[in-house]
């Protein structure tokens, strides 16, 4: 009588089990796990935003969506992530304007060096028709949707000796990533590009392998290039952004309500994150100053006169009328 209780009993949990196992199942199968990748720092704004973003989407999305965010160059370097949209082996991506430029040469125009005349200037352009029009280009191209603008900083030259002139950059090894359009500012100036994945530059520059590097000052910090260069140089030659895409295979089978969402939800990201940025290029300056590294003032106006001849030339990924559209926004 007892064994058979005892079968009766066995019959009943593994029921019950069977029914639980069915229904957490049910709850896996409905929540997609999906892949955000940047090559950022975990202390940066870019990762701390991605975060909320992430949160933001699982809570707007009822749970249909996780997003697991890979900082730090975690799922590859930069050209990789951009490379894995398409793949769909990366669903959600941060990328510099450049990188995108290589698979739709109009978008990365916002990458030129002194493109820009200031940051109201790259505001005008991230909020403009003609951003949309050149993002649909890229959708178009390549299936991949940009989603938001993020500001990433302007970026300035660190080095191991003061620079005040293009003369001075003359043979400077310099650091840049790689795509083409972060060589036209060193090309114009006489120094040596010489393209190092993000995530080996701090070595790099402490073994010499190259004399200088470039990065707006959030990223100088973040990365702490300030401790392996004397100088800190504002030439601040891109004002610069990060494109924050969807790939293609993701977009396809969102429905329109979640694509809303997602649009939503990074567009605020990236205000968020533009704004965290702004503030600490105000207040860093005189924080690498008390970390004993030189802030060095630049007139900027002969860097730029370098450069401009080559807006339209060889290396221009763009028409002039894009050119002439952007140069006249914002005034």
């Amino acid at each position: 009588m007892v064994n058979k209780s005892n079968r009766q009993w066995n019959r009943w949990i593994s029921a019950t089990l069977l029914v639980a196992g069915v229904g957490t199942a049910g709850m896996a199968n409905g929540t997609e796990t999906l892949n955000f990748a940047h090559v950022y720092e975990t202390s940066e704004p870019y990762h701390e935003w991605a975060l909320w973003a992430a949160d933001e989407i699982e809570e707007r999305t009822d749970g249909r969506y996780k997003i697991e965010v890979h900082p730090a160059s975690s799922l590859g370097k930069e050209a990789d992530i951009n490379e894995g949209l398409s793949l769909g082996t990366v669903d959600l991506i941060y990328t510099g304007n450049q990188f995108a430029g290589r698979s739709y040469g109009a978008i990365g125009i916002a990458g030129a060096p002194y493109m820009f005349r200031d940051f109201d200037h790259w505001r005008a352009y991230a909020d403009s028709e003609l951003f949309q029009e050149i993002a649909q280009g890229y959708e178009d191209a390549t299936g991949n949707v940009p989603l938001a603008m993020n500001y990433y900083g302007r970026r300035h030259t660190t080095s191991n000796k003061p620079i005040n002139t293009p003369e001075d950059m003359q043979g400077l090894k310099i650091r840049v990533p790689n795509a083409p359009m972060y060589m036209m500012f060193p090309e114009a100036v006489g120094a040596n590009p010489t393209p190092i994945a993000f995530a080996e530059v701090y070595l790099a520059l402490q073994q010499g392998v190259v004399d200088a590097q470039e990065n707006p000052l959030p990223t100088i910090r973040a990365k702490a290039f300030y401790e392996v260069q004397d100088y800190i140089n504002l030439t601040g030659h891109i004002t610069d952004s990060l494109i924050t895409i969807a790939g293609g295979p993701l977009w396809n089978r969102l429905s329109e309500e979640d694509r809303e969402i997602f649009r939503d939800v990074y567009m605020e990201a990236g205000e968020r994150i533009t704004d965290d940025i702004l503030k600490q290029e105000e207040e860093l300056v005189s924080w690498f100053e008390e970390q004993g590294v030189t802030v060095n003032e630049v007139n900027t106006e002969p860097f730029r006169e370098a450069v401009l001849p080559h807006h339209n030339g060889e290396a221009a990924t763009w028409d002039q009328e894009t050119y002439d559209r952007l140069q006249t926004l914002g005034q």
